[in-house]
């Protein structure tokens, strides 16, 4: 898939240590950062990535009050985190700083006032280096790091060894989400399907789902993750004993864990109609739905419908990413 766009300016071009970095200016999305290539963010649609990135996970804890963001260069994660009145502590690890400061200075709508915020702590190394330095727990853990591709500089943070490790901090209830790609019938098997795989093999319940991003030319991916002994892993039981998955779904292969569209209907049902998912996050908001423009009710609702033929390619996927067998993005 190819997207073309009229370039208007270079506004910053350097590489860092990690990897290329630019941002320019196109006609049809505003100021975009792109990093060795691929655009990351665009002024166009950034909400719509950040919005679907944090606060589904934000909603099933409830009421976290401790957040680690890994990556989030652009600062628009740390942004949406810190809508949030339960949140004490937002820790902010990137590896690379030249991206952070170059973000804060030429996309200062990015992070909307939050770097002044004395609830955000920023850091700039390695996300898992900060996670072993540091016995602290959080109750979400956010990864908005580079796409899996060779030699980047997150590929590690997609492994299962990785996101068993970072169970470890996780405090009882904890729930881990994280970017996975290119999410479209044409693409999921990318990295999207082997995203969700490697998590299942690592917490009880792995609900994905993807939003439109026009500027990544695709529907975007997210896998977010918990354990069936977090509130959000009893609502989520409970949810998939009242209900089976459609008619004519897609079929479980071998094993008893619950299929992907069981877990998409009992997520959709977890979350209670559009009003009660308005009401709920809303009531979590620092300026209640009005601070967002894409995620309510009914765009969640979107965003967990999954085409058919993308669950089937969740629910078929068996490879697992480890430090042994990765796997790249194309």
């Amino acid at each position: 898939l190819a997207l073309k766009m009229r370039l208007n300016k270079v506004l910053f071009d350097q590489k860092s240590d990690f990897q290329r970095a630019q941002i320019i200016e196109t006609a049809q999305f505003g100021r975009t950062l792109v990093l060795d290539g691929k655009t990351q963010s665009a002024q166009s649609d950034e909400h719509v990535y950040h919005e679907s990135l944090v606060h589904p996970a934000m909603m099933l804890h409830g009421s976290p009050k401790r957040v680690f963001i890994g990556g989030g260069g652009e600062m628009a994660t740390a942004r949406e985190v810190l809508r949030h009145k339960s949140v004490e502590k937002c820790v902010m690890v990137d590896i690379d700083e030249v991206v952070c400061k170059i973000c804060m200075e030429q996309l200062p709508e990015w992070h909307g006032g939050c770097l002044e915020d004395p609830r955000l702590e920023l850091k700039f190394e390695d996300a898992r280096a900060a996670l072993e330095a540091s016995e602290e727990k959080y109750d979400v853990i956010i990864m908005d790091i580079a796409d899996p591709i060779e030699a980047g500089p997150g590929i590690a943070l997609y492994f299962k060894e990785f996101y068993e490790f970072a169970k470890t901090r996780m405090n009882p209830g904890g729930v881990i989400v994280t970017q996975s790609g290119p999410g479209s019938v044409m693409n999921a098997d990318e990295c999207f399907s082997t995203i969700h795989q490697t998590l299942r093999g690592a917490f009880d319940l792995v609900v994905p789902y993807s939003s439109d991003i026009p500027s990544f030319a695709t529907n975007w991916a997210f896998n977010v993750a918990f354990d069936l002994d977090s509130e959000s892993g009893k609502a989520m039981a409970k949810a998939l004993e009242e209900g089976k998955a459609p008619a004519g779904g897609v079929k479980a292969g071998a094993g008893d864990r619950p299929t992907v569209d069981q877990v998409t209907a009992a997520a959709l049902r977890a979350h209670g109609d559009f009003a009660a998912v308005d009401e709920k996050l809303g009531g979590m908001l620092n300026g209640g739905m009005d601070s967002l423009k894409f995620l309510d009710g009914v765009a969640l609702s979107g965003v967990l419908g999954l085409p058919r033929g993308v669950r089937k390619v969740l629910q078929e996927e068996t490879r697992v990413m480890t430090k042994e067998s990765p796997v790249f993005m194309y």
